[in-house]
């Protein structure tokens, strides 16, 4: 495939490629869901209190912001193929490595390497994505990519419940190393030897510092890059302390607290279905503009059902589901978007903006779990609330930048 052409039809043999690459991110997107439910028995086995539970996604994604600054770069003028294939080994590595563990805090700071294994997909698989395909039939590819992502968190829960069931918690991670390695070999062949671009300087850090020079001195960049890491955090933040709430506080076991992550996710995969639908019939612009009434109508939901009823832990999953449908009809969209408002190359563009929003859950995560320690539910739902208030704000002033270079553009 000539690396300046772009693919304008989906069919099986342009699918090839993604298919691929969503292996490997549903292998480490299931890195992190299916541990939830056995996360207590993390504890209870170290010793440890049930504020490591959150801290297990906070590590894994401090780990997904690490290296994102190196492989953009790296994979500009080296090539996507090489770089990609040596995350997959490193990663089912580190899962293999579990079995060695013997305390939380080993466990925690391998938790942060096999997050590394997310930074390959960010800077790497999902510019390979956006360089492959004109702007549509990206925008769908992504939608797609992310249905099936999707079914991690989805599945990853109950399936992690019914392994605690089967076995100690440590196979988990054989399972999830077994998945990468299936990544390994599709990548291994679906990967294109695509020719690195030979204009650009070569690779040291003095040019790595002036392509980020370039790309964080983009205002715009960062403000789409915020608004992206924001609209993600509600969720995230959901899938990190839903332990606690549901495990923990209301007493489920861990297979009822697999089925009530179903609803959240299913939602999310829904509103993916139906941005991939309205792809050809709608300019993205709107699209965000219609995913945002959901968002904001789940946000309100929860924030209103926990002022009256905070031990209801339905109100939760009800007004995360719509704020999750809401999610899967912007994020595509709005990643397209942000990753083309820089004219730097697309590896360091998306290490950029992928160092941008992991930071952003990082913080957003470990500051809505402290709240809810000390405050519960209402806190919980009050934060969220707020986030989703500075989410559209940066949003709006992202949209607003890209009309303006948009109508300038044409005239």
């Amino acid at each position: 495939m000539p690396a300046n052409t772009l693919i304008t039809q989906l069919t099986w043999r342009t699918m090839l490629l993604p298919l691929a690459l969503v292996l490997f991110e549903f292998s480490t997107y299931i890195a992190n869901d299916m541990i939830l439910p056995g996360m207590l028995a993390v504890t209870r086995e170290f010793n440890a209190g049930p504020q490591w539970v959150p801290t297990s996604m906070t590590a894994y994604l401090v780990g997904g912001a690490s290296l994102q600054w190196l492989l953009g770069p790296l994979s500009d003028r080296i090539g996507r193929r090489p770089v990609m294939l040596y995350g997959v080994a490193f990663f089912i590595t580190t899962c293999l490595l579990t079995l060695f563990t013997h305390s939380i805090e080993q466990f925690i700071v391998l938790r942060v390497f096999q997050g590394v294994g997310m930074c390959f997909i960010g800077a790497v698989g999902y510019a390979l994505v956006q360089e492959s395909f004109d702007e549509k039939t990206a925008i769908k590819v992504t939608a797609l990519m992310a249905n099936v992502a999707m079914i991690a968190p989805l599945l990853g829960p109950l399936a992690g419940a019914i392994m605690m069931e089967l076995a100690p918690w440590r196979m988990i991670f054989v399972l999830i190393a077994a998945v990468a390695f299936v990544s390994f070999i599709g990548l291994w062949h679906a990967l294109p030897r695509i020719v690195p671009n030979k204009n650009l300087s070569p690779f040291t850090y003095r040019a790595v510092w002036q392509d980020y020079k370039n790309v964080f001195s983009n205002t715009h960049f960062l403000t789409g890059a915020l608004a992206m890491g924001l609209c993600s955090v509600p969720l995230l933040t959901w899938i990190g302390i839903s332990p606690v709430i549901l495990i923990g506080d209301a007493g489920l076991s861990p297979i009822e607290f697999g089925y009530w992550q179903i609803p959240v996710f299913a939602a999310l995969i829904i509103g993916n279905f139906t941005l991939a639908k309205l792809s050809n019939h709608l300019p993205v612009r709107r699209m965000i503009g219609l995913g945002l009434i959901p968002q904001v109508f789940g946000l309100s939901f929860c924030f209103i059902a926990m002022l009256f009823a905070p031990s209801h832990y339905i109100y939760l999953v009800i007004g995360i589901s719509f704020y999750a449908f809401g999610c899967g009809l912007v994020n595509a969209g709005l990643f397209r978007l942000v990753l083309f408002s820089s004219d730097v190359s697309k590896g360091t563009v998306a290490a950029a903006f992928g160092m941008i929003t992991m930071g952003v859950y990082s913080l957003g995560i470990e500051g809505v779990k402290a709240g809810h320690l000390l405050a519960g539910n209402r806190f919980f739902a009050s934060a969220l609330l707020i986030v989703g208030g500075v989410f559209i704000f940066a949003l709006k002033k992202f949209m607003d930048k890209h009309q303006r270079i948009s109508n300038a553009t044409i005239s």
